[in-house]
């Protein structure tokens, strides 16, 4: 069956093959269902990040300052309920303004002035990166009200072990899975990625749908800011940029399964747990520190090249 072919859904394959493997060599650890609510509650903030890509990348608009984002909501949001005593949810709305500040300034470089996403995203995220360490002094903001309080908006366990971060990975990535999948806006951005001129050329607001992509992939980053500063108790200047190598590749890699090349949902969020699998096998059998970083780093290298792969593929099909 086509749908189950390996060129179709090969990551699925590679993650049962790596489940089996650690469950094999690690029988009395990895295949538990402890272990499974780990992987799934410990990366939920990863997949969140990775789905904050999908959209603007559907339009070729790659948003490098994610990270940094991500890292500045952290932060704020600690500073906010220790410094500042303000509630969680003004904390949540500042944060997530801040956010969407952040996607504004995106959208003036990217869309308004014509810069280079690489170039302009990478800038920017170097100034978000100065307002982290302006606000953190480069230091850990935590208090013991981020333990308590602001913890159960990420570590209360909901239903079968897992916490609310997951089920808010879920509720975005349906959400992003109905536009791109559903909706004419998401033909329309695909469109915009495959070929904007054609697209312009066709009345497709291609300005207007890099401006919502944009927007998109601060806001969500943002939130994943803010779910990580409640898991971990703490605002750190160094959390968010970790995350933005493991959601790149995840969605790079997702990009070559179910939909042919093209950014996806379901991809990417299968993508994350592969990534995720592994690197918990890896821990778990006492693996080199750099074993976590050896496997990244393949499995964005395999991705790049499938990607590439399913692309000349595309074209010469339909030439």
């Amino acid at each position: 069956m086509k749908p189950l072919r390996f060129g179709n859904i090969g990551a699925v394959y590679v993650g049962l093959i790596i489940a089996v493997y650690f469950s094999v060599t690690q029988p009395d650890l990895f295949p538990r269902l402890t272990t499974l609510q780990l992987i799934l509650n410990q990366n939920s903030v990863a997949a969140l990040v990775a789905f904050s890509l999908i959209v603007p990348m559907c339009t070729r608009v790659f948003d490098l300052s994610i990270g940094y984002v991500m890292g500045m909501t952290s932060v704020t949001a600690a500073y906010l309920v220790v410094e500042r005593q303000l509630s969680f949810t003004v904390t949540i709305v500042l944060c997530l303004l801040l956010a969407l500040a952040a996607g504004l300034l995106n959208v003036v470089l990217v869309v308004m002035l014509g810069i280079d996403s690489f170039i302009a995203t990478l800038a920017s995220g170097a100034f978000f990166q100065a307002i982290i360490l302006l606000i953190s002094g480069n230091v850990p903001v935590t208090d013991q009200r981020l333990n308590q309080d602001f913890g159960k908006i990420s570590n209360t366990e909901i239903i079968f072990g897992l916490t609310p971060p997951v089920f808010v990975a879920i509720v975005i990535g349906l959400l992003i899975w109905w536009l791109l999948e559903r909706t004419v806006t998401g033909r329309r951005l695909y469109a915009t990625g495959f070929n904007e001129e054609a697209a312009r050329l066709v009345g497709v607001q291609t300005r207007r749908l890099r401006v919502g992509g944009l927007l998109v992939s601060a806001l969500v980053a943002g939130l994943a800011g803010i779910l990580v500063t409640a898991q971990v108790g703490a605002g750190s200047p160094e959390i968010g940029p970790g995350y933005l190598l493991t959601s790149f590749a995840a969605v790079f890699l997702g990009a070559t399964q179910f939909r042919g090349g093209r950014f996806n949902v379901q991809g990417a969020a299968v993508a994350v747990l592969v990534i995720a699998v592994g690197s918990a096998g890896l821990a778990i059998s006492g693996a080199p520190v750099w074993g976590s970083s050896m496997f990244l780093g393949i499995i964005l290298l395999s991705s790049l090249a499938l990607r590439r792969y399913e692309e000349v593929r595309s074209r010469t099909r339909n030439a």
